[in-house]
């Protein structure tokens, strides 16, 4: 069995070289000790011909394919029940994995039994890598408070142990936490006293699109609101914490320029005090 299974989610792929290009970054790893499950989920376009073409490349690659669209948290839920490996790492369908990725990751976890999960640093492009630079914001180990204002890991960088993922159920199906499944899952494991860590190394390249943030609909800021709640709570953020879970609902209504320009003062603030 493998060491590291690596799961991916996909849905409606509109464009294979995207794909290829994030299945490329996994198998062209320094580490080679793992498994790629990718769940195709209810797509209803190419996508599972696509995947049975690129299955064909790697004997590492299996593929899964759900009848229906079931979203993210259960296609990456599907993923791990079939998945062998003591580790799981996500990767999403759009972005792009440094070579030494799970080499450093598998490392860290192997060295740091404290740590139940472990992300880097995540660095924003839009085409190739180097056309943006943004960084993520970066906390190097994690506490309750950091959730407040936003996540404080690209979920998509992060290697868990499975145990971990056991141990909370995985990843939360309930429509109630539709697209704030990754904040859910995290506030979950926090709240079980589970904690994670960050690599300052920047191993994740997050591609922009601006047409996905600008399609989301207002309704999945009150999941998010939810989600926040229920987890502060947890946590004992609260009442502090109420400002943060009202924050959502008011974002959706800031125009997408205006906020972005809130999110990067925030940001650079936060990385001033390290």
């Amino acid at each position: 069995m493998p060491e590291v299974s690596v799961i991916m989610a996909v849905y409606n792929v509109s464009d294979k070289k995207i794909l290829e290009e994030a299945i490329d970054s996994i198998l062209q790893q320094t580490f080679d000790d793992f498994e790629l499950v990718i769940c195709d989920d209810g797509s209803v376009n190419d996508t599972w011909n696509i995947l049975q073409e690129l299955a064909t490349k790697d004997i590492r690659i299996k593929i899964i394919h759900n009848e229906e669209n079931c979203k993210a948290g259960y296609a990456r839920n599907t993923c791990i029940q079939a998945a062998t490996g003591r580790y799981i790492l996500v990767m999403d369908a759009d972005d792009i994995s440094a070579p030494k990725r799970i080499e450093k990751l598998y490392n860290f976890l192997e060295e740091h039994q404290e740590y139940d999960f472990v992300g880097s640093k995540g660095e924003f492009f839009v085409e190739k890598i180097g056309d943006d630079g943004e960084l993520y914001w970066y906390e190097k180990a994690p506490q309750p408070k950091d959730f407040l204002f936003s996540l404080p890991f690209v979920h998509a960088s992060i290697m868990f142990r499975k145990e971990a993922l056991d141990m909370v159920s995985g990843y939360n199906t309930a429509k109630k936490v539709i697209r704030a499944e990754d904040y859910d899952l995290l506030l979950r494991l926090y709240g079980e006293g589970m904690k994670g860590y960050n690599l300052a190394d920047v191993l994740y390249y997050i591609r922009r699109d601006e047409s996905q943030y600008k399609r989301r609909k207002y309704r999945y800021r009150f999941h998010e609101a939810y989600i926040k709640y229920r987890g502060f709570k947890k946590l004992g953020l609260m009442p502090k914490g109420i400002i943060y879970v009202v924050k959502p609902l008011i974002v959706g209504l800031i125009p997408i320029r205006l906020m972005k320009v809130i999110q990067k003062r925030y940001y650079s603030d936060k990385q001033g005090e390290k």
